[in-house]
C-alpha cells in the first residue's frame, strides 16, 4: 500500500481544499409569472414549463 513520503502541508492542503467551497445556486426566471426557479424545471408557482401549463397548481392547492 502506497503511503506519502513527506507531510503535505498547510499551504498545499488548503490549496487543494480551496475548490471544495459550494457554488451559489443558478437561477432564472419564469417567462409567465416572473419568479425565480431553478433552470429547466417547472416553475412551482404557475406550473409551467417552456410557456406550457404541466401543473394545474390552482386545483392541487384544495
Amino acid at each position: 500500500m502506497s503511503v506519502p513520503k513527506k507531510k503535505k502541508s498547510h499551504s498545499r492542503s488548503r490549496m487543494t481544499r480551496n475548490h471544495h467551497a459550494l457554488s451559489a445556486l443558478a437561477l432564472a426566471t419564469c417567462s409567465r409569472c416572473g419568479n425565480a426557479r431553478r433552470p429547466h424545471t417547472i416553475c412551482l408557482n404557475c406550473g409551467t414549463y417552456r410557456d406550457k401549463v404541466v401543473i394545474d397548481v390552482e386545483s392541487d392547492a384544495d
